[in-house]
């Protein structure tokens, strides 16, 4: 009785300590994956001053009013003001008068403005706005104020063409490797042709080939057929690159299907390619799911292959927030825009998708 207890003991601090860690992985991501979205949403003023979290409510110092000291008043001797005496340089910097009040010399002893700061409770989302997103979007001159109230003009990124370029690149490079690849999976799993084993071998050591060594043999042969600035050389490329992984991870999951199935199908006068689409299609629905994810992330989130291939001609996501970070590194409010617009699809993509993930992973992996 004592060793039940104590194991399930165990088993309980395991699972306790397990939440934790992963409690702990998942914040370290989505707080700041919210800290950016916070952001991207505040005026380029408050970026500069004040942290994202001041959205939320706080208490704070606020202006409440101003008020000029008489002139008969000595700035060269200590100053008091409303019971308080301290030197001009100690007003300026800002002097607590009670609990909740704090008065503040603005500028230099001409002006003769003290400002009046009460502690409120501020935040509830002030100042949020979506001009972020229009600047960021928009190919047309923008301006926005900076950290010191200076009016800034810039020309626009123009980022949603390169949102448009980006989904062009992605699709078509995932949907082409995951057709071709089930394919091939397929044939591996189920047909005989002879060196099937030798090939599926081969496919299988192209996956340890870093993609970095073939660039550049590529590159040479898209420029000799003209390819190269175009999508279908960004197609053929994440293709050939994809596609080992592809066939390998199809492989284990189609080689699991029951055996009973396809026989049954067979014996009703199926042709292969029937049975493939009627058979293999809809049953490896996980591990095309696994796989386009995969392959969907990759893309979208590769900037080496689109720099080679594509260049500035048709400039995707990863090219364009590379592009704002050289020629906007200061304006946060445009980078944070960027880099969550750059975000939206593909998470939305693995969200649609997650269920399937696990399972098409898992695909092969236990016997049985």
């Amino acid at each position: 009785m004592k060793r039940n207890l104590t194991g399930g003991g165990s088993r309980s601090s395991v699972a306790i300590l397990s939440t934790l860690v992963l409690s702990l992985i998942a914040a370290a991501w989505v707080i700041p994956t919210f800290g950016v979205l916070v952001t991207s949403f505040r005026d380029s003023k408050d970026i500069f001053s004040t942290g994202w979290w001041t959205v939320f409510p706080h208490k704070a110092w606020a202006k409440t009013g101003e008020f000029v000291v008489p002139s008969e008043v000595d700035l060269d001797a200590p100053i008091v003001l409303e019971g308080k005496t301290a030197e001009f340089a100690e007003w300026r910097s800002g002097v607590q008068v009670t609990e909740s009040r704090k008065l503040q010399w603005f500028g230099n002893k001409r002006t003769r403005r003290v400002d009046v700061f009460e502690r409120k409770w501020v935040g509830f989302g002030m100042n949020l706005t979506l001009a972020n997103y229009k600047n960021t979007l928009s190919g047309s001159e923008i301006t926005f104020k900076d950290a010191n109230g200076a009016t800034i003009s810039r020309q626009g990124n123009n980022f949603a063409d390169a949102v448009l370029n980006s989904i062009a690149v992605a699709v078509p490079a995932t949907l082409i490797p995951i057709l071709i690849a089930a394919f091939a999976a397929y044939a591996f799993a189920w047909m005989e042709f002879p060196g099937r084993k030798f090939s599926f071998v081969i496919v299988i050591a192209l996956m340890v080939v870093p993609l970095q060594i073939a660039l550049i043999p590529v590159l040479q042969d898209f420029t000799k057929l003209g390819l190269n600035g175009s999508y279908l050389a960004m197609w053929l490329a994440h293709t050939g690159f994809g596609l080992p992984l592809a066939v390998y991870l199809l492989f284990n999951y189609i080689s699991q299907l029951p055996r009973d199935i396809l026989e049954s199908a067979y014996l009703d006068g199926a042709t292969p390619f029937k049975t493939f689409v009627m058979l293999i299609l809809p049953l490896s629905v996980p591990a095309l799911a696994s796989f386009a994810i995969f392959q969907f992330l990759w893309v979208w989130n590769d900037y080496l292959v689109a720099l080679i291939f594509l260049g500035d001609r048709n400039r995707v996501v990863t090219s364009a927030l590379a592009a704002m970070v050289g020629e906007k590194g200061q304006d946060w409010h445009l980078l944070t825009s960027g880099a969550f617009l750059s975000m939206i699809l593909p998470l939305t993509v693995f969200f649609a998708l997650q269920r399937f993930f696990v399972r098409g992973l898992m695909a092969g992996s236990v016997k049985g």
